[in-house]
């Protein structure tokens, strides 16, 4: 089983691009007939999130996790390397919550790493020729915040499960004066629909002389 999970809309964005993605994907699974995967639009708030992600490991104990966000002013998936474990930032969840320099678990490690593939899910998105980068954190925000739990809460669990997150852009159709930045929702949807595929253990085609990008 493989939970994936997105937000729900918070400040000032009209809609939330990862709760758009994982209604198509549902919607796709539902028509498929597909039973190997859980969705779950997460409220943008950090302590219902927190426990609501908890309670979905412990019920479905997926073999893996896959949180997707916002990172709006970008125009690539971004695949997350690292969690912090740290909440700091001066923007308000959707209970009004502010979280500034607080642990996410004061006894956790400083950090966890991702353990999705990467590297093969890179591969995979160039070759489908979906814009994507391998970015080295999720900030400190409700997405590092979710990341850090799923890591945190399947180690303390033992259960065997590859846990991640990637930040998704804006779609095209909200994208607000920059039209540098943001994604056709479709083309998003593919290629998380490709990162699935690689945590089902599907053959990627690599592309010649691929290369992985990194943000710094």
């Amino acid at each position: 089983m493989i939970l994936l999970t997105g937000f729900n809309r918070f400040g000032d964005l009209d809609v939330n691009p990862s709760e758009l993605i994982l209604e198509s994907i549902a919607g796709r699974t539902r028509a498929s007939g597909r039973t190997d995967l859980v969705t779950e639009v997460l409220p943008t708030e950090y302590r219902r999130a927190g426990n609501r992600l908890c309670e979905l490991i412990r019920e479905f104990k997926p073999r893996a996790i896959l949180g997707l966000g916002a990172a709006m002013g970008t125009r690539t998936l971004r695949l997350e390397r690292v969690a912090l474990n740290l909440d700091d930032s001066n923007e308000p969840d959707n209970a009004g919550e502010i979280a500034r320099g607080r642990s996410i678990e004061p006894h956790g490690p400083m950090a966890y790493g991702s353990s999705l593939p990467l590297t093969r899910m890179h591969e995979a998105l160039d070759a489908l020729g979906v814009p994507a980068v391998i970015s080295n954190h999720a900030g400190t925000f409700l997405c590092n915040h979710i990341f850090y739990v799923s890591r945190h809460h399947v180690e303390r669990l033992g259960i065997p499960c590859q846990c991640g997150f990637i930040h998704v852009p804006a779609t095209s159709a909200h994208v607000r004066g920059d039209s540098h930045c943001g994604m056709p929702l479709s083309l998003m949807v593919e290629g998380i629909e490709c990162c699935l595929d690689v945590l089902r253990g599907k053959p990627v085609s690599h592309p010649p002389a691929s290369r992985c990008r990194v943000r710094r």
